[in-house]
């Protein structure tokens, strides 16, 4: 097992672990919750919402502990998904899980593994935090993990990366598999390519990816998504605010086509995000939200920069809830 995860187990002694019985909901399956973000891919297990005049059903899962180092979408999560949610980084909150859980879910950071990032992949900063994954994974033993991450997991360049990342998993025992998703496949009205790595113990059912549930000539497109909140005045309690940022010589020019799915949301466009298709400013942070798939009631509890990250670094919980349903059928 890779030496520095060796480490980090030899220096946390595990001191008091809480019992089962303090986490566990009857009849739910247990879920830890790794690099939680604002809360998009809990939700999404979670279901019990409605997006676009669609009801997304409650799933038999249940969030039993979370962990996220931005304080600020922990606020936003707190107020819209609740739950144990520990703030901090995970090495100094990884001796407060929980001893057993059934799933353990994560998007580990992708910076590093972006096409817009370094290219540092697996030796970088922030990705290289998927050794914490793999430590709660070693812990927990939980029958199946997700994690997710961007599409640039799969280039040439990142095979060694994915390598890496999928031998330490496999190394605990587990059945990796990884699969590239298309988010407008699923009903997010937002062209988003994202990988996600599942493992299986070997007496679980073999993970299979949801079948898309929409052609492309029926993806929800940007008009549909966001058309009704073209006439509505600003709002902060909303979240219908959006910058007023100029044309700028990096992304900051791009406008949404009406008739087609938005383009991929990014966390640090820096008041950049995309022009809307027909009026002369930028897309709201609601409808930015909006193309992620989120909720109506759900409020992002930061303000306009804060919320572009957030909503940026989010999976799309439409996206989520259908990759919740496969996870289920292993369960079964």
């Amino acid at each position: 097992m890779d030496k520095l995860i060796e480490e980090n187990r030899k220096s946390n002694f595990f001191p008091a672990l809480p019992k089962m019985e303090d986490f566990i909901v009857k009849g739910k399956h247990s879920v830890v919750s790794l690099f939680s973000g604002c809360g998009g891919m809990d939700l999404g297990f979670l279901g019990g919402f409605d997006f676009l005049r669609k009801t997304y059903e409650k799933n038999n899962f249940d969030i039993i502990w979370a962990n996220e180092l931005n304080p600020t979408a922990i606020k936003t999560y707190q107020k819209n998904i609740g739950g144990n949610v520990f703030s901090g980084d995970i090495w100094q909150q990884i001796d407060k899980l929980p001893p057993k859980a059934e799933i353990v879910i994560g998007g580990f950071p992708c910076q590093d593994i972006s096409v817009n990032g370094k290219g540092a992949g697996a030796f970088g900063n922030k990705s290289g935090l998927y050794r914490a994954m793999v430590e709660v994974v070693a812990r927990i033993m939980p029958k199946i993990f997700v994690a997710e991450n961007v599409k640039g997991l799969l280039m040439r360049h990142q095979t060694e990366t994915l390598s890496i990342i999928t031998n330490a998993f496999s190394d605990l025992g587990y059945n990796v598999t990884s699969h590239l998703l298309h988010a407008a496949d699923y009903g997010v009205p937002q062209t988003r390519e994202r990988v996600i790595i599942v493992g299986t113990l070997p007496e679980i059912r073999k993970f299979v990816p949801p079948k898309p549930v929409l052609h492309p000539f029926e993806y929800i497109t940007a008009e549909q998504a966001i058309g009704d909140l073209a006439n509505l005045a600003e709002d902060e309690t909303f979240n219908h605010i959006w910058s007023r940022a100029e044309l700028s010589p990096d992304q900051g020019d791009r406008r949404l086509k009406h008739d087609r799915p938005g383009y991929t949301i990014r966390a640090e466009c820096h008041g950049n995000i995309h022009w809307h298709y027909s009026l002369k400013r930028r897309i709201s942070m609601r409808e930015a939200l909006r193309i992620q798939s989120f909720p109506d009631n759900f409020v992002i509890q930061a303000k306009l920069r804060e919320a572009e990250r957030q909503i940026g670094n989010a999976v799309p919980p439409v996206l989520a809830w259908h990759v919740a349903k496969s996870v289920e059928t292993c369960l079964a």
